[in-house]
């Protein structure tokens, strides 16, 4: 049995989904929600209904599983966001957990730039959990993915609606010319789901990224010509941009950016080139040719319909 963590996130949907096609068998944590939580659809995956600082209904979610894949985070909530109890605490309780129940191995997916000396929140929480992980005696493997892609994403999807909402211009922070190196969701959960296979991945941490490394200005480029826009960028100091994108996130708890994404942005996230092709024998996808999911969507609606949806949660 394999337990997934943050198994309705971006992440774990679609490795719940390679995983199931695979054979395995799955079960994934969801929060106690009022909402009905969004789990990969017609995927037969076992639930088990717990918070990562449940003691004890972590021990029940734990009956059987030899195997977790600990993908749970919060950083998509932004300047909410409470690391320390999901993030740092959080994975402290499911490694004491994993180990009572003598889980043989754990896989955490971390970030580019994890360290505990960061100066950005979410990059030095995820630091903490990784030295929780590689002390807790459990046999572990870490990936720390780039910016990652996909239908579903935080990124691009979030990307596509500013762009599409902006009239005339784009805002971009500083210059644009931080470089990323985007990996497509399918190409992480494929050598997440083949390290398990095999063993001299144990007790190893992977920088995994894409094939390419592109600007911000590379990026909004692409995204521009595949949704048929003309925006003028515009360049903005980032802490200007920073307190906009807080204030955002008050007024619209379903922003489609957040502070992290301004953390992400403050310098290079990259990686290696050759990680995927030399460790897992995996060409990953380009960038501009996994794009077509954002077709077809009129992302300037979809962020209006995030602004409908807050003013309907506060009954405005």
């Amino acid at each position: 049995m394999i337990l997934v963590t943050g198994g309705t996130g971006f992440v774990g949907r679609a490795l719940i989904r390679h995983l199931v096609e695979s054979g395995y068998r799955v079960r994934t944590l969801v929060r106690p929600s009022q909402t009905s939580p969004r789990l990969p659809k017609g995927i037969g995956v076992e639930v088990a209904v717990t918070s990562l600082n449940d003691a004890r209904g972590l021990r029940a979610a734990m009956v059987g599983v030899e195997t977790i894949y600990h993908l749970a985070g919060v950083e998509r909530r932004g300047a909410g966001a409470d690391l320390l109890t999901v993030d740092v605490r959080g994975t402290q309780n499911l490694l004491q957990a994993a180990r009572d129940a003598g889980v043989q191995r754990v896989f955490y997916l971390s970030h580019l730039g994890a360290a505990r000396s960061s100066a950005y929140p979410v990059f030095k929480a995820k630091a903490i959990a990784e030295q929780t992980i590689r002390r807790s005696g459990l046999s572990y493997t870490i990936f720390r993915a780039a910016i990652l892609f996909g239908p579903g994403d935080g990124f691009t999807t979030g990307l596509a609606q500013l762009l599409a909402a902006q009239p005339f211009i784009t805002l971009i922070p500083g210059h644009g010319d931080m470089l990323l190196q985007p990996l497509w969701i399918e190409d992480l959960v494929t050598c997440m789901a083949w390290a398990m296979e095999e063993p001299a991945t144990r007790e190893q941490i992977y920088e995994v990224g894409g094939p390419e490394f592109l600007s911000l200005n590379d990026i909004i480029l692409i995204l521009k010509q595949k949704l048929g826009l003309r925006r003028r960028p515009v360049s903005i100091a980032p802490p200007l941009l920073r307190a906009l994108t807080v204030t955002l996130e008050y007024f619209l708890p379903y922003s489609p950016v957040s502070s992290f994404w301004l953390d992400y942005l403050a310098e290079n996230r990259t990686c290696s080139l050759d990680t995927l092709p030399r460790v897992f024998q995996l060409i990953p996808a380009r960038f501009a040719q996994r794009l077509d999911y954002l077709q077809g969507t009129n992302w300037a609606l979809e962020f209006w319909r995030n602004v409908f949806r807050r003013n309907k949660r506060y009954g405005n």
